[in-house]
C-alpha cells in the first residue's frame, strides 16, 4: 500500500478488494467515457458487468490497484483506479527467424474520477503498477490509447517517461440484420485449438507482443475459434500439410467473445442519428433479401466479437481475410452483437481485405517504457527503439 498526498487531500493507493471496493469502482467507471467521437459530444461508455476484473481476469498475472480519498472521519471514496497484467511476449526475432521473448507488464483500464483529476492520482496509480511490474520481472511497461487523447498522451509521455512506439487501427464493423453472403472464391476450414496454435506459432513467430502462452488464449472458453481460409477447390490435408506445403495465398483469424466480458453504449448521439439508425433497422428488417446495410442500435448496451490473430501471406490474402470477416460478421449476428472489431498496424499485409466503417474505429497509440537498466540488451537490444514491423499481434484477453 502507498499512501500519498495529492492537493492537500490524502490518496491511499492499494490492491483492490472486491468486497469493499467494487461499487466505488463502479461508480468511477460510469463517470468516465472510454473514448469520444464526433467532435466530443458523443462518448464510449463501457459496462463490466459486475465483474470490474473481466479485462485482466484471463491474464498469466495481474493486478488492480484503487486510489482512495477520505470524505469524512469514517468514510472513504474511490477517486481512481488501474488494472495490469504481466506476460511473456514476442519482442522480436534473430538473424535465424527464431522469436525473441521478453516479459512485458501492460497498463490499461487508468481511470480518475472527474473530480479527482490533475492531482496526480494517475501517475500515483501508474508508479505503483510499474513497481508490481518490476517485482515480477517485466523489462518493459506499454499502454495504448486513442491518439486524440491529449490527457493521457500527455500523462504517460509527459509525466510518466514512456516513448510513443506504434500506431496500429481499431477497425469496427456494424453486424447488420440480414447474414451476409459466404464468399464462393474461398473455402472456410475451422481448426482445433492444437491445430491454431501450429499455425500461429508458425506463422507469428517474429511478430511483435505474440504471447508465449498462446495455446490458453486458444483454449479459453471466450475464445469461439479459429478459421482458415483457401481459395476455394483447394483441398485441405490436415494442417501439417498445410504448413509443409502452404498454398499460394491463405488468411486466418480467430474470434473472441467480448460480450460475455463487458457491453459498451453510445451515448450523446443526436436525436435525429438515433432516428435515422433505427430506420435502417427496419427496412433490413422488412426486406433482408436487398442486403441492405443497416446500423445496429449502439445507443443501448450492445456485445462484440474481437477478430484477433489476424494474418496471412499471397496476393489473394486480403480477399481471403475478407471472407473471414464475412464468416466472423455472420457469428457475430448469431451472438447477438452489435459489431465486430479488430485491431492491425498500418503496415498489416491483409488490412485492405477487413470491412469496417470509419465512423466507428479509432487510430491507436501504444506507449512504452524500459523498466530498468543494467541486464543485457540480447539480441534485440533496446526494444523502444526498434522498427516497427508488418504485423503487430493483439492479445485479446485485454482488448
Amino acid at each position: 500500500m502507498v499512501v500519498v498526498e495529492a492537493a492537500t487531500v490524502v490518496v491511499v493507493v492499494r490492491e483492490y478488494d472486491g468486497a469493499r471496493d467494487r461499487r466505488g469502482v463502479e461508480a468511477v467507471e460510469r463517470a468516465c467515457e472510454v473514448g469520444s467521437s464526433g467532435g466530443g459530444k458523443m462518448c464510449l461508455f463501457t459496462d463490466l458487468l459486475g465483474d470490474p476484473l473481466c479485462r485482466i481476469r484471463h491474464s498469466p498475472a495481474s493486478l488492480m490497484l484503487v486510489a482512495e480519498t477520505a470524505t469524512g472521519p469514517n468514510s472513504t471514496e474511490i477517486a481512481g483506479l488501474v488494472r495490469g497484467c504481466v506476460k511473456t511476449v514476442v519482442s522480436g526475432a534473430t538473424h535465424a527467424k527464431d522469436p525473441i521473448y521478453t516479459k512485458v507488464g501492460y497498463v490499461l483500464g487508468l481511470r480518475v474520477s472527474p473530480r479527482h483529476r490533475r492531482k496526480g492520482v494517475g501517475k500515483k496509480l501508474v508508479d505503483r503498477m510499474e513497481e508490481w511490474f518490476r517485482q515480477t520481472g517485466a523489462e518493459y511497461a506499454y499502454m495504448a490509447t486513442e491518439q486524440d487523447n491529449e490527457a493521457s498522451v500527455r500523462l504517460f509521455t509527459g509525466r510518466c517517461g514512456y516513448a510513443k512506439f506504434r500506431t496500429p487501427s481499431v477497425l469496427v464493423h456494424p453486424v447488420f440484420r440480414h447474414a451476409l453472403r459466404p464468399s464462393r472464391r474461398a473455402a472456410i476450414v475451422w481448426l482445433k485449438p492444437r491445430e491454431a496454435e501450429l499455425v500461429y506459432r508458425w506463422h507469428f513467430a517474429g511478430v511483435e507482443f505474440f504471447p508465449a502462452d498462446i495455446d490458453a488464449v486458444l483454449s479459453n472458453d471466450l475464445s469461439l475459434g479459429t478459421f482458415l481460409a483457401v481459395p476455394a477447390g483447394a483441398r485441405w490435408e490436415g494442417v501439417e500439410a498445410f504448413l509443409a506445403a502452404p498454398p499460394p495465398s491463405w488468411a486466418v483469424l480467430s474470434v473472441w467473445n467480448c460480450m460475455d466480458a463487458f457491453r459498451l453504449e453510445v451515448r450523446g448521439a443526436p436525436r435525429l442519428m438515433r432516428a435515422a439508425a433505427g430506420a435502417t433497422r427496419l427496412v433490413d428488417r422488412a426486406a433482408p433479401w436487398l442486403g441492405i446495410p443497416s446500423i445496429p442500435n449502439l445507443f443501448a448496451p450492445f456485445g462484440l466479437y474481437f477478430l484477433y490473430g489476424l494474418g496471412g501471406a499471397g496476393a489473394d490474402a486480403p480477399r481471403l481475410a475478407r471472407a473471414l470477416c464475412r464468416h466472423a460478421h455472420n457469428m457475430a449476428r448469431d451472438g447477438g452483437c452489435g459489431v465486430v472489431a479488430t485491431e492491425v498496424s498500418a503496415c498489416e499485409p491483409v488490412r485492405a481485405g477487413v470491412p469496417h466503417w470509419a465512423r466507428l474505429g479509432a487510430e491507436d497509440l501504444w506507449c512504452i517504457k524500459r523498466l530498468a537498466d543494467g541486464y543485457s540488451a540480447g539480441p534485440l537490444g533496446d526494444w523502444t527503439k526498434a522498427p516497427a514491423g508488418h504485423s503487430i499481434f493483439i492479445d485479446p484477453r485485454e482488448f
